[in-house]
């Protein structure tokens, strides 16, 4: 008796401070949560803010961005570090990507490093010290500025995408983080096409530097801003799609069940996204973007292609996932308001197809230029971020004489160019890896699949586009593709999970 009153008095301190801890460690909770929430917040906000300035292709944009997207992650990891607590989304479950990421930026450094043996700098430095009669620091790098620029740019876009891919791991998080991606982008797809209709589109507030006659918004390139509406698309498509997966029923019933299962679903909860994607479709086929209209006709597929992939696999939470019928009949609605908006207003579109084609001569030009160019340095490369200064040494009379070709307009040409072959790879592969585990996520019929499937679907829109174009290289485009990947990847690996673990 004695005995085991002695060995509840020995435990009872301990059973006393496990609670304490509980108690101190649930008040700390919903404190920890307010500040990843300010957090994910700000994220949004400067987001919102880059396409504002030129789309972000300035050098003003450059630096502000340079300051804005690492601050907010160097604070997220100061938050991390007093709270003690681990990354929602640690390194290990993409560290191949950041590996190869690191090594990356390693090279670049190097590249612009002036230490390096003389051999193996770009001969533009000897010559420029014969031409002063001094000695000149040479470096791999045919101009360190440029190089430095795209790195800056470079990290900035890898600070976006960890900050989503941890704030993101929150599945209520990640459904707000792709509700106000398409929020923003509405936004500045309605200010376009007001800007159309008052002043046939120049950017009102920062002069005149847009394309007459094409909605561009706040972008000077049309084509620029065709890709950043078509992400908006394919986000509100992934939502249209969820909340049909979610509130309507197509398992059962008759024919007519099921479309008014889809009207009612329609009506109540998808008016502002029906909304939202008839305007944004509106300004892509405004814009006369060839390559942009393309690329997110191919992103809105995947995603279709990815939605009936899903249908097969078991229900969510006891929702019902919609039969081939169901599917079907919701894909052909869909469809055929594409099809009426199309005739409505793709005159632009289908005028600037007439008039130019689908391809360009002095564009494919420009790339066998940039090809003969890569083949001449192919494992060092000329330093990233260097065409500019580079495709001058190799233009031939095979182009028009007049213009001033700063982008390869083929980013995986450019970054093999800047970087070499090996670490262009390298680069490539890193993005790469980090989309297929969308695509891998997407698959997985969970909870929280609808990030991973508009990530992947995104992707196929950007990386389609970025063979015609450089809109991957305009940070306004970049970083909200970053963002989404992040998105994507931290609920990969939730949807991945069994809803009973």
């Amino acid at each position: 008796m004695l005995k085991s009153e002695l060995l509840l008095q020995l435990k009872a301190p301990v059973v006393n401070r496990t609670a304490a801890d509980r108690k101190s460690r649930s008040a700390a909770a919903p404190r920890a949560g307010a500040v990843e929430w300010l957090l994910f917040w700000a994220l949004l906000g400067a987001l919102a803010w880059c396409p504002y300035y030129y789309g972000g292709n300035d050098l003003l944009a450059w630096g502000v961005n340079a300051i804005l997207f690492p601050g907010l992650a160097a604070i997220y990891e100061v938050f991390l570090l007093v709270r003690r607590r681990p990354h929602p989304v640690g390194v290990r479950e993409f560290w191949v990507s950041a590996c190869l990421f690191v090594a990356v930026v390693l090279w670049i450094v190097i590249q612009n490093a002036t230490w390096t043996p003389a051999f193996l700098h770009h001969p533009i430095w000897a010559m420029a010290a014969d031409a002063l009669g001094r000695p000149v620091a040479g470096s791999i790098s045919a101009n360190r500025d440029l190089t430095t620029l795209a790195l800056v740019r470079l990290v900035t876009a890898a600070s976006v995408f960890w900050l989503a891919v941890q704030l993101c791991r929150d599945r209520s998080r990640a459904r707000s983080f792709m509700i106000a991606i398409a929020v923003i982008i509405s936004g500045y797809a309605a200010y376009g096409l007001i800007a159309f209709a008052m002043s046939s589109g120049p950017v009102s507030w920062f002069g005149d530097r847009a394309v007459h006659g094409f909605v561009t918004s706040t972008f000077v390139n049309r084509n620029h801003f065709a890709t950043l509406a078509g992400i908006g698309l394919v986000a509100i498509c992934g939502l249209i799609l969820r909340l049909f997966r979610r509130n309507t029923t197509t398992t059962g019933g008759s024919f007519g069940f099921k479309v008014a299962s889809i009207i009612e679903a329609t009506g109540q909860r998808g008016a502002a996204l029906f909304g939202a994607a008839f305007l944004i479709l509106v300004t892509i086929l405004l814009t006369g973007s060839r390559g942009g209209m393309l690329a997110t006709g191919l992103g809105v597929v995947v995603l279709g292609v990815l939605w009936f992939a899903q249908r097969r696999k078991a229900p969510v939470r006891g929702r019902s996932v919609p039969s081939a019928s169901g599917a079907v009949l919701i894909m052909l609605a869909f469809l055929a308001i594409v099809a009426a908006v199309i005739s409505e207003f793709g005159d632009a579109f289908f005028g600037k197809m007439a008039q130019a084609g689908v391809t360009d001569a002095n564009r494919i030009a420009e790339y066998v230029i940039t090809l003969r160019s890569i083949t001449d340095s192919p494992l060092l490369g000329y330093g990233y971020g260097t065409f500019m200064d580079v495709f001058p040494m190799f233009r031939d009379q095979s182009i028009q004489v007049e213009g001033v070709y700063k982008q390869a307009h083929n980013t995986y040409l450019e970054v093999f160019q800047g970087l070499g072959l090996i670490f262009g790879a390298m680069l490539l592969a890193s993005v790469g890896l980090l989309v297929l585990k969308c695509f891998r996520g997407a698959a997985a019929l969970r909870d929280g699949v609808a990030a991973p499937t508009i990530a992947a679907s995104v992707a196929c829109l950007v990386g389609v586009h970025a063979l015609v174009d450089f809109s991957l290289q305009i940070q306004a485009v970049a970083l909200t593709f970053m963002a989404v990947l992040g998105a994507g990847v931290a609920q990969s690996e939730i949807s991945q999970q069994p809803l009973n673990d």
